[in-house]
């Protein structure tokens, strides 16, 4: 089976190569149509809706998948959050979320002035490239879950619900 990722980040592509080890998978570069830094889960989950409706309706693709991360309030605090989504050929669309963690006092000040979460934890963890490894989520939890982790299992609920559907 062909399955399309929308997006080129090795942490979302090694997620779905993980949960569809047996399968062709390929990253290609679509648009979230969001915000670069999504603020809600209804704007993450648009995004990754966005990204697996447009990977679904590229040539040979059996299914497409969308990963988005983002970050979202609650009363005071910023969580960070993270969507998928799943569009078959039928264009079924299957969603699901995983973790959330909350965000440092630090982190929600730097969001609120319109930076986006990467370029934050790159300054924060003092590295390069943190969404492209470890991710915030790695940080924050000392290492227990990474990005990849973290997205893999958003994969895992999103394949389990559509071979469901497949019965």
């Amino acid at each position: 089976m062909k399955i399309y990722i929308g997006s080129l980040n090795p942490t979302k592509v090694d997620a779905v190569k993980q949960v569809f080890a047996n399968d062709e998978v390929f990253s290609v570069d679509v648009e979230s149509k969001v915000a670069a830094q999504p603020f809600s889960d209804d704007e993450t989950l648009e995004g990754a809706v966005n990204r697996a409706r447009e990977c679904a309706t590229m040539k040979k693709s059996e299914i497409g998948i969308g990963l988005e991360g983002g970050v979202m309030e609650i009363d005071e605090d910023i969580f960070l959050c993270n969507w998928g989504a799943l569009v078959d050929q039928k264009e079924n669309v299957y969603r699901a979320s995983g973790a959330r963690i909350p965000l440092p006092e630090e982190i929600k000040a730097g969001l609120e002035t319109g930076r986006e979460l990467g370029e934050l934890m790159d300054s924060y963890a003092e590295k390069i490239n943190v969404s492209k490894h470890e991710g915030a989520i790695g940080i924050f939890t000392n290492g227990q879950i990474k990005r990849d982790e973290m997205f893999s299992h958003v994969v895992r609920l999103l394949k389990g619900q559509w071979e469901h559907d497949q019965k």
